[in-house]
């Protein structure tokens, strides 16, 4: 859903990608780095301070918006690159999530069900297109910016509402699953003869 306005926000930080770019910053680097504060965001949340995690982890993914746009700034845009980005990109989601279980904000039940959903999620899509031969299957009502900012609008209402992180959770669980149903349809549909 989010996914439709990429192109909007990538070109909005494109003159900070070059500026970054000038520096010499190589768009890897800047992945890992984005991968590195959102370890930094788990342990907040698994040390009980939900709030505080939630700003450090949209500190992550303002870092991992602009490793892209460096790579296309500086023309240093690559496979591995991509490859790279989408790994980690996983590595953060699971671990984020174990975060929040270990601070008790999540039943463990929630947590796994959650994970296993986000799992399905991505490789639905990777076998659609490297098996079935897709070219592109980010279709689902629930990519990684809507899970993101499900999570953030749970963590931010947990001063209010205990449980408000829990059901951001069990949500992020359910929209995973019924988008690794809607990626295995689509997939189904396209590739039938």
């Amino acid at each position: 859903m989010l996914g439709r306005f990429r192109e909007r926000y990538e070109n909005a930080v494109l003159p900070l990608g070059k500026r970054v770019g000038s520096l010499g910053v190589s768009p890897n680097v800047l992945s890992v780095l984005a991968a590195l504060v959102s370890i930094a965001a788990a342990w907040l949340y698994a040390d009980g301070a939900a709030i505080l995690g939630a700003l450090v982890l949209i500190g992550s993914a303002f870092l991992d918006v602009l490793d892209g746009s460096v790579a296309r700034a500086t023309g240093k845009a690559s496979r591995f690159g991509a490859v790279l980005d989408h790994v980690l990109d996983r590595y953060v989601e699971y671990i984020l999530v174990i975060g929040i279980v270990a601070g008790g904000f999540v039943d463990w039940f929630w947590g796994i069900f959650a994970l296993i959903g986000m799992l399905l999620a991505s490789y639905a899509r990777a076998a659609a297109e490297s098996v079935g031969g897709l070219k592109s299957c980010t279709v689902g009502i629930a990519e990684r910016q809507e899970k993101l900012l499900i999570i953030l609008v749970g963590s931010t209402l947990v001063g209010v509402w205990a449980s408000a992180l829990q059901y951001a959770v069990i949500l992020v669980g359910l929209l995973s699953h019924i988008t690794v149903g809607q990626r295995l349809l689509y997939a189904w549909q396209t590739t039938k003869v």
